[in-house]
């Protein structure tokens, strides 16, 4: 049975390529430099925007596939959905005024520039901040991933650099 708290501590410490099948699905995501240069940016807590965007990815993967739903695609777009190169949290930067309702849009079209997507991975990263964003999802892959979001980045809130002392695993 899925445990949201164990997979997302076995995410957290895990190296990307761990689980074989899971990777089979992602690595050509994560082979690609823009990918890759998410590691230079702290999301939530000192833990990287890539360690959070895989911990998003693994953990939708893990739900979805348990539940029959297409995990395929809520961990791709899971991977994707944070695909924006700048730090959030600069108040003097203007150009991220209202990041929270404008980073799917971001993320979304930088994801288009280096991979062809579905309708239901757009949809992913397009509405993962749901509610905050109105649209509603329109998949329920697309509630998971926006609800595994949510869990992941509290998470990573509560819990400090000392607490975790993450390495980079890639």
């Amino acid at each position: 049975m899925f445990s949201l708290k164990e997979q997302y501590q076995t995410a957290l410490f895990m190296p990307f390529s761990e689980d074989s099948e899971y990777y089979s699905l992602v690595s050509d995501l994560f082979a690609l430099k823009q990918v890759q240069s998410l590691d230079d940016f702290e999301q939530h807590a000192h833990i990287s925007r890539l360690r959070h965007t895989f911990c998003v990815s693994y953990l939708s993967y893990k739900y979805c596939q348990e539940k029959n739903l297409n995990y395929k695609s809520a961990a791709r777009a899971g991977l994707l959905h944070d695909l924006f190169y700048y730090d959030w949290r600069k108040a003097e930067d203007n150009s991220h005024r209202l990041h929270g309702f404008r980073h799917p849009g971001f993320a979304l079209k930088n994801a288009l520039e280096i991979t062809n997507l579905s309708a239901m991975e757009q949809d992913i990263i397009k509405k993962h901040m749901w509610p905050l964003t109105v649209a509603l999802p329109k998949f329920r892959e697309s509630l998971v991933v926006s609800l595994i979001d949510k869990y992941c980045a509290t998470m990573e809130v509560i819990y400090s650099k000392n607490t975790f002392n993450l390495e980079k695993k890639i």
